[in-house]
Parts: C-alpha cells; sequence; structure tokens
C-alpha cells in the first residue's frame, strides 16, 4: 500500500498537482510507522517533505526533510537528494546562505544527479546568489550550469542558463560587452535545436532585450522579429504586444523612423485590445517620436496628445511629463510658439 501510494504521489508531482501528491505522501508517511523500518519512514518522511517545498510551504517541507536524515553508522546513500531539497526549502524562505550551504554539499555528494542534476543545482546557486544581490556571481553559476547541460546533449536547459546569465552579467556591471555578447551567441545557437516554439520565442526575445540593453539594436530587432514569428494564438497576445513594442523601439534607435511607424502602430492597437493603457501610451509617445524626426510635427503632436491622455489613464507622472514636452516641441514646431509655451510649463 506504501508503494502505491508513494508511485501515486510521484505522478501527482509530474502531472504539477502538489496537493495530490502531499496527501498521497503523507497517508504513505502515516503508514510507515507501523511498519517498524525506520528507513522505509525516513524515505516517506523525505517524500513528503519534498512535495511540501515543490508545493510552494517550504517550512513544512524542512520539517520533514530533517526528519527524513540518516542517523550515524546508517547508510549515507542519496544524500546529494536531501541536501538539494533541504537547500530548496531554505531559498524558500529566503535564508540564501543556508540555502548556498546545502546546494554546495548537494554539488559535492556523488548521488547529486538524483537531485535534478549538477547544473541543476548550480542554477538553483544562481538564483540564490541574485537573491543575495550577487549577480557577478549568479553569472558564473549559470554559466557552469549551462556547460554542463551542453554536455549533456540538453539544448533547452543549456539555452535557459545561458538566457539567465546573461541577464545576469548585464545586471552586475563587471563583463566586458564582448563576454556578454558571446554568451548571447551561444544562446541563440542553442534556439535552433529547441522544438518548444514558445521557448524558443521567450528566449528569442531575451536575446534581443540583451542586445538592445548593449544598445546593438540591428540584432536586437534581428532576435525581436524572430520571437515575433513564433506568436501564435491567444496566450500570446500580451507577448506579441511587448514584441512589436520592442521592434519599434528598436527601429527607432537605429533612426529607421518610416520602418518603426508600422510597429508602433500595430503594438498601440493590440495594447488597446489587451487593455494596457499605461503600455499604449508609450506606443504613442515612440510612434510621435518617430513622426518628429520624419518632419511630420502635425502626426508628433496628435500622437503626443494620445500618449498624455493614456498616460494621465494609467496615473503615469513620468510619462505625462514626457508627452508635455513633446507636445512643447512639435507645437513650436508648428509655428505656434504660445501653445508650445503652455505644454512647457505643463511639463515643468
Amino acid at each position: 500500500e506504501i508503494e502505491g501510494l508513494t508511485r501515486a504521489g510521484h505522478r501527482a508531482l509530474v502531472l504539477g498537482d502538489g496537493r495530490a501528491a502531499v496527501g498521497c505522501f503523507r497517508k504513505a508517511l502515516l503508514l510507515s510507522g507501523g511498519a517498524g523500518s525506520p528507513r522505509l519512514r525516513r524515505v516517506c518522511a523525505f517524500n513528503l517533505g519534498a512535495a511540501y517545498v515543490e508545493s510552494g510551504k517550504p517550512k513544512k517541507g524542512l520539517e520533514f526533510l530533517l526528519q527524513s536524515q540518516p542517523s550515524e553508522g546508517e547508510s549515507r546513500e542519496r544524500l546529494g537528494d536531501l541536501y538539494f531539497n533541504i537547500g530548496a526549502a531554505h531559498e524558500g524562505f529566503q535564508d540564501f546562505p543556508k540555502a548556498l550551504e546545502y546546494f554546495g554539499k548537494a554539488v559535492g555528494d556523488d548521488g547529486v544527479a538524483q537531485a535534478g542534476s549538477r547544473a541543476g543545482t548550480r542554477v538553483q546557486m544562481g538564483c540564490c546568489y541574485l537573491g543575495m544581490r550577487e549577480p557577478a556571481r549568479a553569472a558564473h553559476c549559470f554559466l557552469d550550469a549551462a556547460r554542463t547541460y551542453a554536455a549533456a546533449a540538453s539544448p533547452e536547459a543549456a539555452a535557459v542558463a545561458l538566457s539567465r546569465a546573461s541577464g545576469s552579467m548585464l545586471q552586475s556591471r563587471r563583463f566586458k560587452a564582448a563576454e556578454i555578447t558571446g554568451v548571447l551567441a551561444e544562446c541563440r545557437s542553442f534556439c535552433e535545436s529547441i522544438p518548444d516554439p514558445s521557448l524558443r520565442g521567450k528566449l528569442y526575445n531575451d536575446i534581443g532585450l540583451g542586445y538592445s540593453q548593449l544598445r546593438i539594436f540591428s540584432l536586437a530587432a534581428e532576435n525581436f522579429e524572430q520571437a515575433l514569428t513564433l506568436c501564435g494564438g491567444e496566450p500570446d497576445r500580451r507577448r506579441e504586444a511587448a514584441l512589436l513594442q520592442n521592434l519599434g523601439a528598436a527601429h527607432n534607435a537605429l533612426g529607421s523612423f518610416g520602418t518603426a511607424l508600422g510597429w508602433h502602430r500595430r503594438a498601440a492597437a493590440l495594447h488597446s485590445t489587451l487593455g494596457n493603457r499605461r503600455e499604449q501610451g508609450q506606443c504613442f509617445g515612440n510612434l510621435a517620436y518617430a513622426c518628429s524626426q520624419l518632419r511630420n510635427h502635425e502626426a508628433a503632436a496628435e500622437n503626443y496628445l494620445h500618449a498624455l491622455q493614456a498616460f494621465r489613464d494609467s496615473g503615469d507622472v513620468q510619462g505625462q511629463w514626457q508627452a508635455c514636452e513633446g507636445l512643447g516641441a512639435a507645437c513650436f514646431h508648428l509655428g505656434d510658439p504660445q501653445k508650445a509655451i503652455g505644454h512647457y510649463k505643463e511639463a515643468l
């Protein structure tokens, strides 16, 4: 009966049903008390503790994980699993130093493969360093994980780890641009062999954002367009709107204002459909800027007015200031200095 409950609990975890898994493992633990086997009880306590951690209840999980520790003289097999889950529990309630201590033990244990692989543990360590606001250390953990995943022929996991590494590298500001572009290029090379279009699209978008931060807008636009081709269906509408907005901004930065107009208009329309008033205001502002650069000051003024209203509706004070400033410039170019002064005063 205990074996059946254990199998059912593991199946529930695979299906993402944490509550059902906890229920099965709790019943198994209760039954193990009458089995007269301390080892069996420890295994059941471990399963229940790990299920609680995975279900977002780390404090409860740690209680049972500590009960599953072997006594002196007993077998020390699969300690990697235990260390990993204790580390995950501490990470869950943001005790990052303690979590790192246990993840470090898990990496050093021969049984770490049972805890989600050495690479998975390095990813968790990277997350802890991010929680401690040490992005440079996090980057090294993610890069180490990516190398291990690549060696194990797991392109999806390698690409995700490289994406997280590039983000951490940008955040830390301790890495040279050439190092970061190398990681972004490697991440993109793995994307080509990822079958899941949703994951591939997310990664292309992340790569594009990385290039944007490095001000390499041609490559940013290229990756945003690649991501856009992978958007499909209702669940991706918000991602599609963000990509259209990113593409317009990238073409503005490239000085391709004529091309940018189309992306801005599509982004504004989609944000309107989704009810994203603030983001729609940003698109109107970007569209107005492109129009002003094309010397269509009348269209610029009209779109700055749309942006101003959207920012007022969403309570974005900074956006209102920028829209008023843009309106002032547009009115000045249209030969109406009085209106221009009025908008500049409103910006102040």
